[in-house]
């Protein structure tokens, strides 16, 4: 036999042996995916119920069993933590009063808030039983009216009228509706940490130049694309919107005005949360003074129907929905609830209005001035709801990679 033909034969069998170990490694997984789902079936049963063949099979693999039992035990814990509790009326009423007092004896109010406080103006929230993250969960589209039709809801115009009186020095906001800016709180005491779906701005006019609207601007944009496909009046530079996804990081100045966010912060001896789940907002560490002792911290208030990652840190948790809650706590506090006035809504006054070659350039729904929405309420009413919309901001782009992860398995299986 010549050295080519030895050769020949080593890699054929290097090969063999390589495709047979291959084999058995599939066979291998096979074996154990079949011994971990027939446990898990086991331990469904009571133990009155399993078999002594069972029961030998749950003894000869207690690893996998006690991993199977904690990964049941967190999914228990995590599907726990996605309900929605309720105060009973009397407790509500007594934390409401242990709120407002807290409120009256601060210095510096800082409230941070999350989608919660505009589910009264049919926007859903993100992990709610009916929230955006948890629709796309379940692997249901999501949808939504066009987003002008909402108004300012009743904590909305709470927090107004609290900054009005200098009970609340500055507003922290997740939210893209622009429903702050509409309720009248001013620009200074306001942070939208994730943009405003009805500004859009130049980034090549230094400063960069804001432009508001009456109509969301975000028609055309989604996740790493901002642009609007309008000109900047002033330099012709593109438009773009101010919407921070999922995934982005903020870097415009206005709206986001983090440095006003962070410094707030600073100042701040109390802060209060509304409809917020915190899982984004706690990472922004600025915001929560943990360089700091506990005990130089601002008190923590939450006001939230599910579990929060900052509960364990807060001096108050009050399980309620933010309108019912705000309104305990004006009444406690002696003041009267606002009522939104779309006569005065800000919007009207800041918007800048399209050029004449611009009007065709987006098919959203423009906020109705106060004279034009009787009409517009008479040809809803004829004409039946329009088509659902799928905003820029609201359901395109947010989508969560979920790794599965891996279960440690008995190597006796």
């Amino acid at each position: 036999m010549s050295n080519m033909d030895a050769q020949t034969n080593s890699f054929g069998s290097a090969r063999a042996e390589r495709k047979e170990r291959e084999k058995q490694k599939i066979i291998q997984r096979e074996k154990q995916r079949h011994t971990v789902k027939t446990i898990s079936q086991i331990l469904q049963k009571s133990a009155g119920e399993q078999t002594q063949e069972e029961r030998r099979l749950l003894q000869d693999h207690q690893d996998t069993v006690q991993e199977l039992k904690r990964r049941q035990s967190r999914r228990r814990l995590l599907q726990s933590k996605l309900e929605e509790v309720f105060d009973e009326a009397e407790s509500l009423q007594s934390k409401v009063k242990q709120l407002a007092e807290a409120l009256q004896q601060a210095q510096y109010v800082v409230v941070y808030t999350g989608a919660g406080i505009s589910t009264a103006a049919s926007i859903p929230d993100y992990r709610g039983p009916n929230g955006v993250w948890t629709q796309l969960q379940r692997g249901r589209s999501v949808s939504t009216s066009d987003l002008s039709r909402a108004e300012p809801t009743l904590t909305h115009m709470c927090l107004w009228l609290l900054h009005k009186e200098k009970m609340v020095q500055h507003v922290v906001s997740q939210n893209c509706d622009g429903l702050h800016l509409r309720s009248g709180l001013p620009r200074h005491a306001l942070s939208e940490l994730h943009g405003n779906m009805f500004i859009e701005v130049c980034s090549s006019c230094r400063p960069a130049r804001e432009l508001i609207r009456v109509f969301d601007v975000t028609e055309r944009t989604a996740l790493h694309r901002h642009g609007t496909g309008r000109r900047c009046p002033h330099c012709g530079g593109e438009l773009r919107d101010t919407i921070v996804h999922f995934g982005e990081r903020g870097t415009l100045e206005q709206p986001l005005n983090w440095s006003g966010a962070a410094q707030a912060a600073q100042r701040a001896d109390l802060i209060l949360c509304l409809g917020s789940s915190l899982k984004v907002l706690k990472k922004y560490s600025c915001l929560w003074c943990m360089n700091r002792p506990a005990n130089k911290r601002p008190k923590l208030y939450i006001v939230n129907l599910q579990w929060t990652p900052k509960d364990n840190l807060a001096t108050l948790k009050i399980h309620g929905k933010c309108d019912a809650v705000m309104s305990l706590l004006m009444e406690e506090l002696g003041l009267e609830v606002p009522v939104y006035d779309r006569s005065q809504d800000p919007i009207f006054s800041l918007a800048k209005a399209l050029g004449p070659q611009e009007q065709d350039s987006h098919t959203r729904e423009e906020i109705a001035p106060p004279a034009a929405v009787e009409e517009d309420s008479c040809d809803a009413q004829a004409q039946g709801q329009g088509p659902a919309l799928q905003g820029g901001w609201f359901g395109r782009g947010y989508s969560k990679a979920r790794r599965k992860k891996k279960i440690s398995i008995d190597p006796k299986a």
